[in-house]
């Protein structure tokens, strides 16, 4: 609920954090100016002690995570010694019958034992990942919403921020080549075409925009992003050739829902898009006509996310009804198939590689569904705190973001594989909000984080060499 709280709040109050009635003209509120400035110097009273309360936080919080981190280590040996000691036991109460054997042979046999027991623990344990922190992306003015990246052979990944803004960013050199401002509300997901230079945006405005995502590579490549970003406005973008390009049009504005636009995702092959709003609607549109051919209506409550099948006409879409539904297209007349199985806000839903249906919550949990057959989930995650938008890669391995900062790695099977580094220097500051795997080898980056402390990280995780 609270981090419910929390997005609401971040999609309808501004760029500054002041809510939107506060910064209405004269003529079109009833607050008199004297009391508007005081509500003004009371705001900012409360932002001066919200930040410290909120330093205190983190720093209470990296305690908790390295104590937390001692405990697992200590519960994982601990558990691991009393396997043994049970194998040992159970052994010794089979061997009561052989009471004529010298103790030298009872203690070889228990070596032995020893030594199979830690074979058979080894055997089970789950592959290891380094992850390691390579690039930091940095220059949107708010917090951000959603990271993906473009299709194999473009190392182009693109952010979609609460400052009204969506850029397109160089992998190799972490710079921003293209910044588009043609929203009139928070940016709230990014999607680039499986084979087209064009990107899809939703945004707080109500609507989702197609435009042209093709890049400048002329572009220097020594200044910094948050150089050519500083300050948020195209003045502040740099001189002449050093600032990228800016583009406002869109190809395409896809309007019809009564609330903001909270996902929006290309169905196999690029010729429709689906959309998720909070009107409680996912609508699929015609991407070359921007009609509208079908309004998705069931949902109790606000949609979080909606996300396509890779190649096949299949779509999911989360709500805060604590359901996702599959919708199928493959025939004239569409089905639906309701998911339930969590007891809060489905904050995203994604399929795999294998035609399985990942999702995450609000009730900490991620879960694994096989699309054949709803019933019950494969697999349950649990976590201690609220799920944001997860990533599958190509390979099954599950990213979950959390609103404690946190980024863990885990298997389709629910194994724990690894926790992103967190601390003063590596690791983000702020919830983290979505995440997305690159699956272009031509990077030494393959995985990228973002949150609301508006950074975007670039990370290489590798299987370790004891696998």
């Amino acid at each position: 609920m609270k981090s419910s709280k929390r997005r609401l709040q971040a999609l309808t109050e501004g760029s500054d954090g002041l809510p939107n009635y506060l910064k209405m003209e004269d003529s079109e509120t009833s607050i008199p100016p004297v009391f508007r400035s005081r509500l003004h110097d009371l705001f900012s009273q409360i932002e001066k002690e919200f930040d410290l309360l909120y330093t205190e936080n983190l720093n209470l919080q990296e305690k908790i995570d390295i104590l937390s981190e001692k405990l697992e280590r200590e519960s994982y040996v601990g558990d691991r010694q009393n396997l043994d000691y049970i194998e040992f036991e159970t052994a010794g109460k089979n061997s009561k019958g052989k009471l004529t054997q010298s103790n030298s042979q009872k203690v070889k046999a228990s070596h032995k034992l020893r030594v199979q027991t830690s074979k058979i623990v080894s055997s089970f344990k789950a592959p290891t990942y380094n992850c390691q922190l390579v690039r930091e992306f940095t220059g949107h003015k708010d917090g951000i919403w959603d990271v993906t990246s473009a299709r194999p052979g473009q190392a182009l990944i693109g952010t979609a921020s609460a400052d009204h803004t969506a850029c397109v960013w160089s992998v190799e050199w972490g710079k921003c080549l293209l910044q588009y401002t043609g929203h009139q509300g928070s940016v709230n997901s990014i999607r680039f075409h499986p084979t087209r230079d064009i990107a899809l945006t939703s945004s707080g405005d109500n609507t989702a925009h197609v435009w042209q995502a093709a890049v400048n590579w002329d572009l220097p490549r020594g200044q910094s992003s948050e150089e050519e970003l500083e300050g948020g406005g195209e003045e502040s973008l740099g001189e002449g050739g050093d600032r990228p390009e800016v583009l406002r049009t869109p190809l395409n504005e896809l309007g019809g829902h009564l609330g903001v636009v909270v996902a929006a995702d290309w169905l196999t092959g690029g010729d429709h898009v689906i959309t998720a709003s909070w009107d409680r609607t996912a609508n699929l549109y015609d991407v070359e006509t921007g009609d509208c051919l079908q309004v998705l209506t069931g949902h109790d409550h606000e949609l979080t996310h909606a996300s396509a099948h890779h190649s096949s006409r299949l779509v999911v879409t989360a709500s805060r009804d604590t359901t996702f539904r599959l919708w199928d297209f493959r025939e004239p007349i569409h089905s639906v198939s309701v998911f339930q199985g969590h007891t809060e806000s489905v904050t995203s839903a994604v399929f795999t590689r294998e035609d399985k249906v990942v999702s995450g919550s609000d009730d900490r949990s991620v879960k694994v569904w096989d699309v054949r057959n709803m019933r019950s989930a494969l697999a349950t995650i649990r976590s201690d705190s609220s799920v944001n938008r997860v990533g599958v890669s190509s390979g099954g391995l599950i990213a979950i973001p959390h609103d404690n900062r946190q980024v863990r790695l885990f298997d389709l099977q629910g194994q724990r594989l690894a926790r992103l580094p967190r601390s003063s220097r590596q690791g983000h500051r702020r919830m983290v909000t979505s995440v997305a795997w690159a699956e272009d080898t031509l990077s030494s980056i393959n995985f990228f984080s973002c949150g609301f402390d508006r950074r975007i990280l670039g990370w290489s995780i590798q299987p370790s060499k004891e696998n």
